[in-house]
Protein backbone atom coordinates (compact mmCIF):
# COMPACT_ATOMS: atom_id res chain seq x y z
CA UNK A 1 0.00 0.00 0.00
CA UNK A 2 1.00 3.26 0.06
CA UNK A 3 0.48 6.37 1.98
CA UNK A 4 0.27 10.08 1.14
CA UNK A 5 -0.68 13.62 2.49
CA UNK A 6 -2.42 15.85 0.67
CA UNK A 7 -3.27 19.69 0.38
CA UNK A 8 -7.17 20.39 -1.35
CA UNK A 9 -8.14 23.64 -1.78
CA UNK A 10 -12.03 24.27 -1.75
CA UNK A 11 -14.09 26.34 -4.09
CA UNK A 12 -11.61 26.07 -7.42
CA UNK A 13 -11.65 23.38 -9.66
CA UNK A 14 -8.92 22.72 -12.52
CA UNK A 15 -8.31 20.93 -16.05
CA UNK A 16 -5.68 18.70 -14.58
CA UNK A 17 -7.63 18.14 -10.76
CA UNK A 18 -4.49 19.67 -9.56
CA UNK A 19 -2.71 23.16 -8.87
CA UNK A 20 -0.70 23.06 -12.24
CA UNK A 21 -3.95 23.61 -14.27
CA UNK A 22 -6.38 26.34 -15.57
CA UNK A 23 -9.18 26.82 -13.32
CA UNK A 24 -12.15 25.44 -15.22
CA UNK A 25 -14.67 26.49 -12.08
CA UNK A 26 -15.27 28.27 -8.95
CA UNK A 27 -17.68 27.76 -6.49
CA UNK A 28 -18.14 29.42 -2.48
CA UNK A 29 -17.15 27.19 -0.08
CA UNK A 30 -17.88 28.99 3.05
CA UNK A 31 -20.26 27.26 5.09
CA UNK A 32 -18.28 23.57 4.41
CA UNK A 33 -17.50 23.26 8.16
CA UNK A 34 -14.78 20.56 9.29
CA UNK A 35 -18.15 18.14 10.40
CA UNK A 36 -19.12 18.32 6.73
CA UNK A 37 -15.70 16.89 5.49
CA UNK A 38 -15.16 14.39 8.05
CA UNK A 39 -18.87 12.91 7.42
CA UNK A 40 -17.81 12.99 3.46
CA UNK A 41 -14.80 11.07 3.96
CA UNK A 42 -16.38 7.81 5.20
CA UNK A 43 -17.89 7.81 1.81
CA UNK A 44 -14.33 7.55 0.19
CA UNK A 45 -13.31 4.38 2.37
CA UNK A 46 -13.12 1.15 1.48
CA UNK A 47 -13.52 -0.63 -1.95
CA UNK A 48 -15.12 2.48 -3.95
CA UNK A 49 -15.37 3.04 -7.66
CA UNK A 50 -12.94 6.04 -9.04
CA UNK A 51 -12.86 7.82 -12.59
CA UNK A 52 -9.07 8.55 -13.08
CA UNK A 53 -7.88 11.77 -14.35
CA UNK A 54 -8.31 12.67 -18.20
CA UNK A 55 -5.04 14.41 -17.46
CA UNK A 56 -2.99 10.72 -16.54
CA UNK A 57 -0.53 8.52 -17.02
CA UNK A 58 -3.04 6.22 -18.51
CA UNK A 59 -2.53 5.56 -21.83
CA UNK A 60 -4.84 5.44 -25.32
CA UNK A 61 -3.22 3.39 -28.47
CA UNK A 62 -0.10 3.36 -26.90
CA UNK A 63 -0.05 7.18 -26.18
CA UNK A 64 -0.90 9.16 -22.73
CA UNK A 65 -3.86 10.70 -22.41
CA UNK A 66 -2.39 13.85 -21.38
CA UNK A 67 -0.16 14.13 -24.35
CA UNK A 68 -2.99 13.82 -26.59
CA UNK A 69 -5.11 16.34 -24.38
CA UNK A 70 -2.34 18.63 -24.72
CA UNK A 71 -2.70 17.65 -28.74
CA UNK A 72 -6.32 18.91 -28.38
CA UNK A 73 -7.39 15.59 -29.43
CA UNK A 74 -10.32 14.90 -28.01
CA UNK A 75 -10.54 12.18 -25.11
CA UNK A 76 -13.23 10.64 -23.62
CA UNK A 77 -13.36 9.91 -19.62
CA UNK A 78 -12.29 6.71 -18.40
CA UNK A 79 -14.76 4.08 -17.12
CA UNK A 80 -15.04 4.33 -13.14
CA UNK A 81 -12.86 1.50 -11.45
CA UNK A 82 -12.81 -0.41 -8.32
CA UNK A 83 -9.95 1.39 -6.02
CA UNK A 84 -9.30 0.45 -2.31
CA UNK A 85 -8.92 2.92 0.23
CA UNK A 86 -7.42 1.61 3.87
CA UNK A 87 -7.82 4.48 5.45
CA UNK A 88 -8.46 8.39 4.66
CA UNK A 89 -8.58 11.42 7.83
CA UNK A 90 -8.80 14.75 7.82
CA UNK A 91 -5.44 16.30 9.65
CA UNK A 92 -6.41 20.02 9.53
CA UNK A 93 -8.76 22.23 8.09
CA UNK A 94 -8.30 25.80 7.54
CA UNK A 95 -10.48 27.47 4.76
CA UNK A 96 -9.92 26.93 1.85
CA UNK A 97 -7.31 24.13 2.75
CA UNK A 98 -7.98 20.79 3.94
CA UNK A 99 -5.15 17.94 4.75
CA UNK A 100 -5.61 14.73 3.91
CA UNK A 101 -3.65 11.69 5.11
CA UNK A 102 -4.85 8.82 2.46
CA UNK A 103 -3.84 4.94 2.81
CA UNK A 104 -4.38 3.19 -0.62
CA UNK A 105 -3.68 0.09 -3.06
CA UNK A 106 -2.36 0.51 -6.85
CA UNK A 107 -3.86 2.61 -9.16
CA UNK A 108 -5.34 5.16 -7.07
CA UNK A 109 -5.72 8.51 -7.78
CA UNK A 110 -5.03 11.50 -4.72
CA UNK A 111 -6.31 13.86 -6.87
CA UNK A 112 -9.34 12.08 -8.22
CA UNK A 113 -9.89 11.79 -4.37
CA UNK A 114 -9.63 15.69 -4.06
CA UNK A 115 -12.19 16.54 -6.52
CA UNK A 116 -14.46 13.66 -5.75
CA UNK A 117 -14.74 15.52 -1.99
CA UNK A 118 -15.54 18.61 -3.46
CA UNK A 119 -18.12 17.60 -5.53
CA UNK A 120 -19.69 15.56 -2.95
CA UNK A 121 -19.79 19.04 -0.85
CA UNK A 122 -21.49 20.63 -3.55
CA UNK A 123 -18.58 22.86 -4.37
CA UNK A 124 -15.38 22.08 -6.09
CA UNK A 125 -12.25 21.15 -4.92
CA UNK A 126 -8.20 20.80 -6.36
CA UNK A 127 -5.49 19.37 -5.39
CA UNK A 128 -2.45 21.74 -4.08
CA UNK A 129 0.49 19.67 -3.30
CA UNK A 130 0.93 15.56 -2.44
CA UNK A 131 3.17 14.12 -0.35
CA UNK A 132 3.68 10.65 -0.45
CA UNK A 133 4.75 9.48 3.05
CA UNK A 134 5.38 5.88 2.33
CA UNK A 135 5.63 3.40 -0.66
CA UNK A 136 5.87 -0.73 -0.34
CA UNK A 137 8.18 -1.06 2.93
CA UNK A 138 9.44 2.34 2.81
CA UNK A 139 8.22 5.17 4.53
CA UNK A 140 9.53 8.68 4.67
CA UNK A 141 10.01 9.22 8.25
CA UNK A 142 12.28 5.76 8.38
CA UNK A 143 13.82 5.98 5.31
CA UNK A 144 14.26 9.01 3.67
CA UNK A 145 18.36 10.31 4.13
CA UNK A 146 17.55 14.01 4.77
CA UNK A 147 20.62 16.21 3.22
CA UNK A 148 22.43 17.02 6.11
CA UNK A 149 23.42 13.03 6.28
CA UNK A 150 24.55 12.62 2.56
CA UNK A 151 28.34 11.66 3.64
CA UNK A 152 29.69 8.15 2.05
CA UNK A 153 28.74 5.90 5.34
CA UNK A 154 25.23 7.25 5.72
CA UNK A 155 24.18 6.74 1.98
CA UNK A 156 25.85 3.17 2.00
CA UNK A 157 24.19 2.75 5.85
CA UNK A 158 20.64 4.19 4.38
CA UNK A 159 21.37 1.79 0.97
CA UNK A 160 22.05 -0.99 2.75
CA UNK A 161 18.97 -0.81 4.97
CA UNK A 162 16.66 -0.15 2.53
CA UNK A 163 17.92 -3.02 0.42
CA UNK A 164 17.60 -5.10 3.49
CA UNK A 165 14.09 -4.47 2.96
CA UNK A 166 13.70 -5.71 -0.82
CA UNK A 167 12.99 -9.37 -1.97
CA UNK A 168 16.21 -10.78 -1.65
CA UNK A 169 18.70 -10.54 -4.87
CA UNK A 170 21.94 -12.14 -5.24
CA UNK A 171 23.20 -9.30 -7.46
CA UNK A 172 23.71 -6.70 -4.78
CA UNK A 173 26.52 -8.15 -2.51
CA UNK A 174 28.63 -5.29 -3.09
CA UNK A 175 27.98 -1.61 -4.43
CA UNK A 176 30.17 -2.11 -8.09
CA UNK A 177 31.98 1.46 -7.94
CA UNK A 178 33.24 0.39 -11.25
CA UNK A 179 29.97 0.50 -12.97
CA UNK A 180 28.55 3.66 -11.94
CA UNK A 181 25.25 2.74 -13.76
CA UNK A 182 24.47 0.46 -11.68
CA UNK A 183 24.43 1.93 -8.19
CA UNK A 184 22.00 4.48 -9.14
CA UNK A 185 19.21 3.13 -6.06
CA UNK A 186 16.00 4.78 -5.42
CA UNK A 187 15.49 4.51 -1.51
CA UNK A 188 12.04 6.42 -1.46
Amino acid sequence: SQKYTAIGLLGKATDTLDATGKVTEEKPYDRITKGDLENVLQKFTGDIMQVPPLYSALKKDGERLSTLMKRGEAVEAKPARPVRVYSLSLQQFQPPLFTLDVECGGGFYVRSLVSDIGKELSTCATMQELTRTKHGPFTLEEHALYEDKWTIDEIARSLEHCMSLLPGEPSHKKLKTEHPGETAVSCE
